[in-house]
């Protein structure tokens, strides 16, 4: 199909994605379309009476939108890429731990084990050929007392079975040689996890989509829409409102995933799941780390407990908590740290008073409340609700960063 796009984008002015070089009017639209991003300006100029038609629309600019619309223009699909934000990645994927997860905890024959294993290995490669920063630092799990031993070898047995086989059990004396700061009577190393800049990996996404032919309109939240008989339409709101109809919708709206797929009328309102948030905190330490590897203690509830991660400049960092919420609220709240303190000092008995500076926070997109379970990715798509061309992602938290290429392609793989 041919973009339906008015004329007049032949004489708009484009920013570019990389460089923010002011393109000349002069230059030609299949240029302008395959080079640079719509701005919000661009949609001034393309807004008509009638509905504009495009192949493929993916709603959300994080770091699973920008890998799905990647994949798509990549098979040669005209793709816009729908961000209510002025830029890309600011909700949950640039509020995270920025951790390649191995795959180690997760229920085996779940989307989310098999999801993190294929990502990390495909994300490992795709950060040596494209050149994003990363480091395979290794993480410890570690047993604070002989109590929570028979639950790091469940945590052993259960990486084997999802296909995680490098972790390797190491006794006190082990530990401590490598770690000597902590406190622990055993612990899981586990070799394959390590860190990732993510905002890198979004801008290497951003890039290989925006080679392909891939559009961005910032700025341009999607309000609502419709099932047709031969295209999902959706209303899109900002400056000037314009009505999109699509082949393929690909909702990848995060933490507002349920809300876009609600508003479409025609969609079955019982395909929509609860929406919960649980809001992570996190805390960076004030001085130098004695840490050269992630800590993360056995798992609690909702989450993987308050861990000590590195950034890549070796800034040691805890968190998160589970803070369950209401609403969207990154605002850390310095009492939050008292907790902390606690948590942390179980396996790092010698960190200081007043060490804890209130950092940043996250909110995760939970499908069930306090109390439950924690639920595997929802993949929503014609199977499900019979709807050709619409895929709605659904509850794609932790390890979603981790498995975001492949996540892109089951994404793909669930338009059939």
């Amino acid at each position: 199909m041919v973009y339906k796009w008015h004329n007049s984008i032949k004489g708009a002015i484009h920013v570019g994605s990389h460089l923010g070089d002011m393109v000349e009017p002069s230059q030609s639209k299949s240029n302008l379309i395959k080079s640079f991003f719509l701005r919000v300006s661009d949609l001034l100029n393309l807004a008509m009476s009638t509905a504009e038609k495009i192949e493929c629309a993916v709603i959300g600019a994080g770091v699973i939108g920008l890998a799905v619309a990647r994949a798509l223009a990549l098979q040669g699909r005209e793709v816009i890429i729908l961000e209510s934000e002025d830029a890309i990645g600011l909700g949950t994927s640039s509020r995270n731990s920025e951790v390649i997860h191995a795959g180690i905890y997760y229920d085996t024959g779940s989307l989310k084990a098999k999801l993190c294993v294929q990502g990390k290995l495909a994300l490992y490669d795709y950060c040596e050929s494209h050149g994003v920063t990363h480091q395979r630092c290794g993480k410890m799990i570690v047993a604070v007392h002989d109590g929570q031993l028979e639950k790091l070898e469940a945590l052993q047995q259960k990486a084997v079975d999802n296909d995680v086989n490098d972790l390797i059990w190491q006794d006190q004396q082990t530990t401590l040689a490598m770690e000597p700061a902590l406190n622990a009577v055993a612990s899981l190393l586990s070799p394959s996890t390590g860190l990732i800049n993510s905002h890198a990996l979004m801008l290497a996404f951003q890039g290989d989509a925006e080679s392909a032919g891939t559009m961005i309109a910032f700025n341009s939240p999607v309000l609502g829409g419709a099932i047709t008989d031969n295209s999902i339409r959706l209303d899109i709101g900002g400056a000037t409102p314009l009505t999109l109809d699509c082949e393929i919708v690909i909702n990848s709206a995060g933490l507002h995933a349920q809300r876009v797929a609600g508003s479409i009328a025609g969609f079955p309102p019982e395909m929509v799941p609860g929406t919960f948030y649980a809001k992570g905190n996190y805390f960076s330490l004030a001085g130098q780390s004695p840490f050269s590897h992630l800590i993360y203690p056995i798992p609690e509830e909702a989450g993987l407990g308050v861990h000590l991660t590195l950034d890549l400049s070796g800034q040691a960092r805890f968190g998160p908590d589970v803070e369950w919420v209401d609403k969207i609220d990154y605002e850390v709240d310095p009492a939050q740290g008292d907790k902390f303190y606690a948590a942390v000092r179980s396996y790092w008995p010698e960190l200081p008073n007043n060490a804890l500076i209130p950092g940043y926070s996250g909110i995760r997109p939970k499908l069930k409340g306090p109390g439950n379970p924690p639920m595997d990715f929802v993949f929503n798509g014609p199977a499900e609700h019979g709807i050709q061309g619409l895929v709605n992602l659904f509850g794609i938290e932790s390890p979603g960063l981790t498995a975001s290429l492949a996540i892109a392609d089951e994404a793909i793989k669930r338009l059939k």
